[in-house]
């Protein structure tokens, strides 16, 4: 039996650049350029699977990435420079410092990238990693989470954490089934 799909969640949605607002609620940047007519986006490669998976994600908005190494030998997935990203990165700057849309929404579409970036199992909690740079957007993410159905709590990594098989299982419908090649121990399940 197939269950109804959420209007939230991402199997629902036609991907939309927007989404890559994923790459912002964990510690992802986004970069402007030539006084705002481009824009990157960027975040660290913490594991290698995250790799292929969000390369295709970029790839189904209609964006290229590419993997850097920067000076210390830490991985990146990057952007190029875009003028089509100019209005993601307008919304999450004030100036150069990152911070949270004030009308922002979660949706599944979002989730599913934060999920590819930052997300992780830890114990019987699924962790949505944030930016350690960034304290000002944990609170604003924590009240898009609670409003999208998903109460969670901060913990030190930092990240946000949902417990609970309903929570788990709401995160899960929302993110949709995990993309080819990502395995299930990786990806939110109830």
């Amino acid at each position: 039996m197939v269950g109804q799909l959420s209007f939230f969640s991402a199997e629902a949605r036609t991907p939309a650049k927007a989404d890559l607002a994923g790459f912002l609620c964990g510690p992802g940047q986004a970069v402007s350029f030539a006084r705002g007519t481009a824009a990157r986006v960027y975040t660290e490669l913490r594991d290698e699977w995250r790799l292929r998976p969000l390369k295709q994600a970029c790839a189904e908005r209609g964006v290229t990435t590419e993997l850097c190494v920067n000076g210390e030998g830490t991985h990146f997935v990057r952007t190029p420079f875009r003028t089509d990203l100019t209005p993601l990165a307008a919304r999450w700057l004030d100036g150069s410092v990152k911070t949270v849309p004030p009308d922002f929404e979660l949706n599944g579409a979002v989730l599913r990238v934060w999920a590819l970036a930052a997300g992780s199992w830890m114990e019987s909690a699924y962790l949505l990693g944030l930016d350690p740079n960034a304290p000002q957007t944990h609170a604003p993410l924590q009240n898009a989470l609670l409003a999208s159905g998903l109460p969670c709590t901060l913990v030190g990594a930092p990240a946000l954490r949902v417990t609970g098989r309903r929570r788990l299982a709401r995160l899960a419908e929302l993110v949709g089934s995990p993309p080819q090649g990502v395995a299930m121990s990786t990806w939110p399940a109830a």
